[in-house]
């Protein structure tokens, strides 16, 4: 081989596998398809991806509402946030007028949520949970375990997302159930 091609060779073979290493470093996590949909974030123009805030996470996902008996519940659901954003849960809450019990505008629940209780994990704009017009996430987590029966149910998900838990409403964020359950999916 010549010197010409030989130093080609050389020069070529690093960036190819460079090329090739960084294509797998970068390579997104699987995202199921009943997460493949983007909502608007509460009371922002900003959008949400779900499949990219959550794939390959375990994601806790909650139906909330801003004038619920426990609508006190955000401060527990975002004490865990805080415990275990930085080993990948994923927190999303999904405000919800299916029980009568949201605001009527974006503006107040972002201030129970955000105001009120310092909610600092992602919450969508307001969707519908159960029923024929529940969003499409929502079908599947009742299709998977239960509908939500209330307010401020709980549905963890695996990472893959092939396994749904889910924890009712009167079942605290920080009770030792869920974060066992959160625990064994970290």
């Amino acid at each position: 081989m010549s010197g010409l091609k030989r130093i080609a060779v050389l020069l070529i073979l690093p960036i190819s596998a460079l090329l090739c290493g960084a294509a797998i470093a970068d390579e997104p996590a699987q995202c199921p398809d009943w997460m493949k949909y983007k909502l608007g974030k509460l009371h922002s123009s900003d959008t949400l991806d779900l499949c990219a805030l959550s794939a390959g996470k375990p994601v806790l996902i909650v139906n909330t509402a801003s004038h619920c008996g426990y609508t006190r519940q955000f401060t527990g659901l975002e004490a865990l946030h805080q415990r275990y954003r930085d080993r990948g849960l994923v927190v999303i809450g999904f405000p919800s007028n299916s029980f009568n019990q949201e605001a009527r505008s974006a503006e107040k629940t972002a201030e129970v949520c955000y105001k009120n209780y310092g909610v600092t994990f992602a919450m969508t704009e307001a969707v519908p949970v159960r029923g024929a017009q529940a969003h499409p996430v929502f079908r599947h987590l009742s299709n998977a375990s239960e509908e939500p029966g209330w307010n401020f149910n709980k549905f963890l998900v695996s990472a893959d997302g092939l396994q749904v838990q889910h924890f009712g409403s009167g079942v605290e964020p920080e009770s030792s159930a869920l974060r066992a359950a959160i625990e064994q999916a970290l």
